[in-house]
Parts: C-alpha cells; sequence; structure tokens
C-alpha cells in the first residue's frame, strides 16, 4: 500500500520486498535505537563508541551516530539556535529510523536537550524500538570535565546558545536506561547498559558471556576515561 507525502501529492511511498523481519532474521537480531541523551561532557560519546565496540565483538550489527560527527556532514548547515536543534535531532531521527529498519542496532550521542524532540524520534519508531539512554552526570561534574574547553568559553559569553548555561536541558522523564558516568566507569557503564539491553529484550545473548569477552589482562574491559 503506498502513502502520499504530506508536502507533496507527487511523491509516493515505495514498499519494498524484502522487509524489516526479513533483515533481522538474516542478521540474527532486531533492529533497534539505542539513543543516548546528556549534557556536553557526560560521556555520550565515549559509551557510544565503547558500547559499540562490545555489541559489535558479540557479533551485532552496529553503527554509531555521534553529534559532532553528523555536523561535518548531513546537518552541517545547522546552527544552535532551538530550531537548528529540533532540525538536528528530527534529520538524525529519520536517518537512525533507517538503520533499525535494515535491522541493525544503532546508537546515537546527541545532547537532544528538549524532551518533545526526543519524543518525536520515538513516535516515529515501531513499538519497543526505541531506548532512551539518560547519560547522567550532572552539570557541575561536566563542567569539571570540560574536554573541548566548551563551558569555560559559554561562560566567558564566547558561545551562545550552550546547553546547561543559557540554554535548557531537559532531563528525561522515563528513560528506559539511566547511567550514571559521574560514579561508574566506561567499563561498568558499557556492562550496565549490555545487561540492561538484554532485560529489554533488545540483545538475546548469555550475559555471563557478553560480558566476558574483549577483557582486558585486569579482568575488565579496557579502561578508558570519560571524556566528552
Amino acid at each position: 500500500m503506498s502513502k502520499q507525502s504530506p508536502t507533496s501529492s507527487n511523491v509516493t511511498w515505495h514498499s519494498t520486498k524484502v522487509t524489516k523481519p526479513m533483515r533481522e532474521k538474516r542478521n540474527g537480531h532486531r533492529g533497534a535505537v539505542i539513543w543516548l541523551t546528556g549534557l556536553s561532557g557526560s560521556g555520550k560519546s565515549t559509551l557510544a563508541i565503547n558500547l559499540e565496540e562490545e555489541l559489535f565483538t558479540l557479533g551485532y550489527h552496529t553503527y554509531v551516530l555521534d553529534g559532532d560527527n553528523v555536523r561535518h556532514g548531513l546537518n552541517g548547515d545547522l546552527g544552535f539556535a532551538p530550531e537548528d536543534r529540533e532540525e538536528n535531532i528530527r534529520r538524525v531521527g529519520e536517518v537512525a529510523k533507517l538503520f533499525a529498519d535494515a535491522g541493525s542496532i544503532v546508537i546515537t550521542a546527541f545532547i537532544s536537550p528538549y524532551r518533545k524532540d526526543r519524543q518525536r524520534v520515538r513516535s516515529i519508531m515501531g513499538e519497543g524500538d526505541f531506548i532512551e539512554i539518560f547519560v547522567d552526570a550532572g552539570l557541575e561534574v561536566c563542567e569539571k570535565r570540560d574536554p573541548k574547553g566548551l563551558y569555560k568559553k559559554a561562560r566567558a559569553g564566547e558561545i551562545k546558545n550552550f546547553t546547561g548555561i543559557d540554554a535548557p536541558y531537559e532531563d528525561p522523564e522515563n528513560a528506559e536506561i539511566v547511567v550514571d558516568t559521574a560514579e561508574l566507569s566506561v567499563a561498568k557503564s558499557v556492562n550496565f547498559v549490555v545487561d540492561e539491553l538484554h532485560n529489554n529484550q533488545i540483545i538475546d545473548k548469555n550475559i555471563e558471556h557478553a560480558l566476558n569477552l574483549n577483557k582486558s589482562d585486569n579482568g575488565g574491559l579496557k579502561e578508558k576515561v570519560y571524556s566528552e
């Protein structure tokens, strides 16, 4: 059944013969969007990169969409005004949906400060395909880390509309997973998220086996420090 585009009567939706369930069966796992949200410096990118590595090691089809990386290309024309932030998340949500439809697990790392924008992304996904992870470190911790020196510039007035300083961040109210990266190391954060993804039936691996892959000699994931 075709769908008419809401913006043009000359654009028609073309359905394919290969469906999402067929792709998921071929991949051996379901497609989903793991959406990391939190302040700059909370650890989103670090967690996303290490989580992808762990899932990839376990045999999952994964990809990371990172906020800074996307602004080098797809969203290079957008600034940081509220309307640009909204469009940034709208585009990323549509791209993430395509990855999930392809049967992959896509991990996004975006501040995504507004609840309504995150909810809009959730609303276009299939039931249970959107897993919101609140990477919670607190403003004081994030500002102390300040890996890119952005908080310092924002406090000096060199950067306007900076989230947490002169632009709002709206904490998730019902995130599926909350990770306290002020207390947990990168390794423990990854292990915690893998466990929770199992509980949410996004991955279906033996957790004991999963958490013993990619270990260093000291019995934990290769230790890294949260920096962004």
